[in-house]
């Protein structure tokens, strides 16, 4: 068996040709308001795909660039710049931040009508209770990869493996709401490779290079890579993907897997915004 590529660069060029035609048909203005602190080369780069796929498809974007020595405060007078501000459709505050700022205080001050990330404690508690209204872009992405390629989420035994709030516990809650049973796996989880084996759906997201063997999967199941990190000189995820994906139904490549899709999420959740305002 060799797995079949679940192709995020493929889908998210369609899902943003959609948006583009949408912004036209609609005579929508969206304005995407990106705050950016310090000069992490990695932020950078992400910045950088963000504003070129919102420019691509007719999303103008507003960037707030401070200096890495800027203080917590700072950042939050931009954040509430943005906020007041009627023209900007959604926001974004690019992670991480300098050691010295709090993360989470800055990423809640964005009201949730702008809250283009899908970060704010209301999302958050909506995706619990089963409403999607605004949800984190990563495990948006996860799911219509997923949906993309008719792979059945229903009585399907779903392996999370990362705890975040970002990617683990909203792409869980997400499983969920499609009829999965759900296991999260993290750092303290003892015997990963038995939680693994019984994943028919098997979400990896940690950051690890090769975490994920052959070994830890079962014959058959979709595997999801969402972990990316250096390996060497090029980008590697969490699942050894030549030797998975000898085993594996689908698989996600990094890059041009998720990567793609969280880009094309942060898109659409702007868009939608826009059509709110």
């Amino acid at each position: 068996m060799t797995a079949i590529i679940l192709d995020g660069k493929k889908v998210a060029e369609k899902i943003r040709q959609g948006l583009k035609e949408q912004i036209k048909e609609l005579g929508l203005k969206p304005r995407l308001a990106v705050v950016l602190v310090g000069s992490n080369p990695a932020s950078l780069a992400y910045v950088g795909a963000k504003e070129k796929a919102a420019m691509e498809i007719g999303i103008e974007v507003v960037k707030k660039h401070l200096s890495g020595d800027s203080s917590e405060q700072d950042v939050l007078s931009v954040v509430e710049e943005m906020n007041n501000e009627p023209s900007i459709s959604g926001m974004i505050v690019q992670l991480p931040l300098p050691a010295h700022i709090d993360g989470d205080r800055v990423t809640q001050s964005i009201l949730p009508e702008k809250d283009v990330d899908g970060f704010s404690l209301v999302h958050l508690a909506e995706l619990l209770l089963g409403h999607e209204r605004h949800v984190a872009c990563t495990p948006k992405g996860i799911i219509r990869l997923l949906e993309e390629y008719k792979v059945a989420f229903e009585g399907k035994h779903a392996v999370v493996v990362g705890r975040s709030a970002i990617v683990g516990k909203p792409a869980a809650a997400l499983l969920l709401n499609r009829n999965c049973t759900v296991t999260v796996c993290h750092s303290r989880t003892r015997n990963l490779a038995e939680h693994t084996r019984r994943a028919d759906i098997l979400v990896a997201a940690v950051g690890k290079a090769g975490m994920v063997t052959a070994g830890m999967v079962k014959p058959g199941a979709v595997v999801v890579d969402v972990g990316t990190s250096r390996d060497g000189q090029k980008l590697a995820g969490d699942v050894d993907f030549e030797k998975v994906k000898e085993v594996a139904s689908f698989i996600t490549p990094v890059p041009g897997g998720i990567g793609p899709m969280t880009v094309a999420m942060l898109m659409e959740n702007t868009v939608e915004l826009a059509k709110n305002g």
